[in-house]
């Protein structure tokens, strides 16, 4: 398996589907630090929009490798294209627009005794629901956001997908 050099071998089609890959693992490190270092616990439907990244990550990595640009480029774009489907639901749940999934209205007590609920030194975190909204910039949402990086991501992959490859 040979790994083509960044500095002339990789050709345009291959950079942008590693820049598309790199988009992916940009916006799952900055999930983490939402939730890690910022101290926000994701709902469901963040985590659920987290994987697709983490596939097209995966993907990226089987460019740098040099499997085959157009099948890979084309997962990629469907990665991208379905988390981007999944942050346009979850806004429309923040939006208020349709409902949630049951898992969205919050957690159930499930895994706790009755000794737990009646012990008032038993900390129980309060779900994270689906319909709130915790952080936004210029009155777009996390999910918003991710669905708009998204689409540009699906965008480069599937140019990616469509190039002809060539180096030079």
């Amino acid at each position: 398996m040979t790994f083509p050099s960044l500095s002339g071998g990789v050709s345009p089609a291959r950079a942008l589907a590693l820049m598309a890959g790199l988009g992916s693992a940009a916006l799952l490190a900055g999930a983490f630090a939402f939730q890690y270092l910022g101290g926000m616990a994701p709902c469901a439907l963040c985590l659920w929009q987290r994987w697709p990244h983490a596939v097209a990550v995966l993907v990226a990595l089987g460019i740098v490798a040099h499997l085959p640009l157009r099948l890979l480029a084309g997962i990629g774009a469907l990665a991208a294209l379905t988390t981007a489907g999944i942050g346009g639901f979850h806004v429309g749940v923040e939006q208020g627009w349709w409902e949630g999934l049951a898992t969205c209205a919050g957690g159930s007590l499930s895994g706790l005794s009755v000794d737990d609920l009646l012990n008032p030194n038993v900390t129980i975190a309060a779900p994270v629901r689906c319909d709130e909204i915790p952080w936004s910039m210029f009155g777009i949402s996390m999910a918003g956001w991710n669905m708009i990086a998204s689409l540009g991501l699906a965008g480069l992959w599937g140019t990616a997908a469509l190039r002809r490859e060539t180096t030079g």
